[in-house]
């Protein structure tokens, strides 16, 4: 069990420390305070954050809007807007997902729609026909050679 400060957490989540710290403070997120009065997020708690229970999620859905809305998409992704980018009529949509960062191309109806602002919670939802496999270059052995065969006649 290791204790994360709260820019680290803030990090890990996703989200600024600007973010993080009023939720701190309204006790949405458990913390440990040093002896300095500092505060700590415990792994667990980071892991909480990251992955709430699908019927929490639910939950929130009825009480936020009063529609229960299902979706076949199994490739969901959740994580928080990091960046909104709006130029027309589309919109460039930047997630933070753990350590990792989506973006997404939708059109400017949309996020006006979704009311999407940096720092807000959102789904990505991925459905492709196609999946891409990828090896990091130092896992990859070098290419064959194979010399041209040269036609001999007998």
């Amino acid at each position: 069990m290791s204790l994360l400060p709260v820019r680290q957490a803030a990090e890990r989540l996703g989200v600024g420390y600007s973010t993080l710290k009023p939720w701190i403070c309204e006790g949405r997120v458990r913390t440990r305070v040093t002896s300095g009065g500092h505060h700590r997020i415990v792994d667990a708690e980071v892991d909480r954050l990251l992955a709430p229970a699908a019927g929490a999620a639910a939950h929130k859905t009825r009480a936020r809007s009063g529609l229960i809305v299902a979706i076949s998409g199994r490739n969901q992704l959740r994580g928080y807007v990091d960046e909104v980018r709006v130029e027309g009529l589309l919109a460039q949509v930047r997630l933070r997902i753990g350590d990792q960062t989506l973006t997404a191309v939708i059109t400017r109806d949309a996020v006006e729609e979704l009311k999407l602002r940096r720092g807000d919670e959102a789904l990505a939802i991925v459905k492709s026909t196609e999946v891409m496999v990828a090896r990091e270059a130092a896992a990859v052995p070098a290419p064959r050679v194979d010399r041209p065969k040269r036609n001999r006649l007998r």
